[in-house]
């Protein structure tokens, strides 16, 4: 429990919390000269020491507590990803719950609040962020903070209609996109080789010049570039995402004005510009999307690069087995599944070849 009063012209905080041996004891410190400035000093000092016991109580509010929870039980356990999706879902708990305290989210409160949620955010989206919260309400329970669970059978809604992103480009859309293209700038380039070979974002950025194999017409992917945190390059998504993936001629001749103007290292990414960084994936979807704007095209993300290569092969005739090989699926059943509406349409046109073939035979 922490309490705050003010001595003379200055604030003090006050944490009650239990040592190792269960005892109770009293942690303060004063000299703050508002009292904002020693709510935020005790807050700190109890998100930064998982090991202070504070007595806890339901006056706690969610927003604190869950901020409390993902540092003693999510820190240092969970990848840095998993755990910023936490961080996420703490700062949404701050918006939409606000300073409401856990003894007074009734199950009525917590179903208009994830409702106020879902008003912005897909279905998909409100149920990861209530999964999160049910599993810190859980151990609230177990610890006797509270004694309801207001988690309990919440309905998930969502709003799935929200404008969203085409998935991919036509055909016809995609060569309009990489016939416009320049390859002496290094974003339409990389945007290029994923549109080209179906190469993720990370993949694409941990290209260096040794990687680019102009005489056989070959892209070796063997590596990936950390370009969320900036950790360098690291191992790829799955062992089968290492793979060599043959290019086009055009595209041979493409890369070659590129690499010809490339005056780095050799052992450094090709897209890293002269202040040392990699455009982040915000950044690149930015540019891709004035790109699409620019050429009156449907908007895609970067991503959908990857999508818009896969499905034009399929469309194309190419076998589903050469598709996921090419993609670096770990299985074929990956690409079976995210592209089944693709695979279902041509199976339908192969039913329609297939009574003609047989039906000419027997004329």
């Amino acid at each position: 429990m922490v309490s705050y009063r003010k001595r003379g012209s200055s604030w003090q905080y006050e944490i009650s919390y239990k040592d190792i041996d269960g005892k109770y004891k009293k942690l303060r410190q004063s000299g703050f000269n508002l009292k904002s400035e020693a709510i935020t000093a005790a807050n700190k000092i109890q998100i930064d020491h998982p090991l202070l016991h504070t007595v806890r109580s339901s006056s706690e509010t969610l927003d604190a507590y869950f901020a409390r929870w993902i540092t003693v039980y999510k820190k240092g356990v969970v990848s840095k990803i998993t755990y910023d999706k936490y961080l996420n879902t703490s700062n949404h708990i701050h918006e939409i719950f606000g300073n409401l305290k856990l003894k007074d989210i009734s199950r009525r409160t917590y179903q208009e609040r994830m409702n106020l949620f879902a008003l912005k955010h897909a279905k998909r989206t409100v149920s990861c962020f209530h999964k999160q919260i049910r599993a810190s309400i859980l151990d609230a329970l177990d610890e006797q903070i509270i004694v309801l669970d207001f988690t309990r059978k919440v309905v998930i809604k969502g709003n799935d209609h929200l404008k969203k992103s085409k998935i991919s480009l036509n055909y016809d859309q995609w060569k309009m996109l990489i016939k416009n293209l320049d390859p002496h700038c290094s974003s339409d380039v990389i945007i290029y080789i994923a549109a080209v070979t179906g190469m993720r974002y990370g993949e694409v950025l941990g290209l260096t010049i040794k990687d680019i194999d102009l005489s056989n017409n070959e892209i070796n992917v063997n590596k990936t570039w950390d370009y969320k945190y900036g950790t360098g390059f690291k191992k790829t998504k799955t062992k089968t995402s290492m793979r060599v993936i043959p290019i086009d001629a055009h595209s041979s001749r493409f890369l070659k004005i590129y690499i010809d103007g490339f005056t780095n290292e050799s052992n450094t990414t090709l897209f890293m510009n002269d202040s040392g960084r990699t455009y982040v994936s915000a950044e690149i979807n930015k540019y891709l999307t004035k790109k699409l704007n620019y050429l009156n095209l449907p908007r895609i993300t970067f991503h959908g690069l990857r999508h818009t290569h896969a499905s034009i092969l399929l469309y194309q005739g190419v076998t589903v087995l050469s598709v996921s090989k090419r993609l670096g699926h770990s299985n074929i059943t990956t690409t079976q599944s995210t592209y089944l509406h693709i695979i279902k349409e041509l199976e339908e046109k192969d039913e329609d070849i297939i009574k003609k073939v047989i039906d000419k035979a027997l004329e």
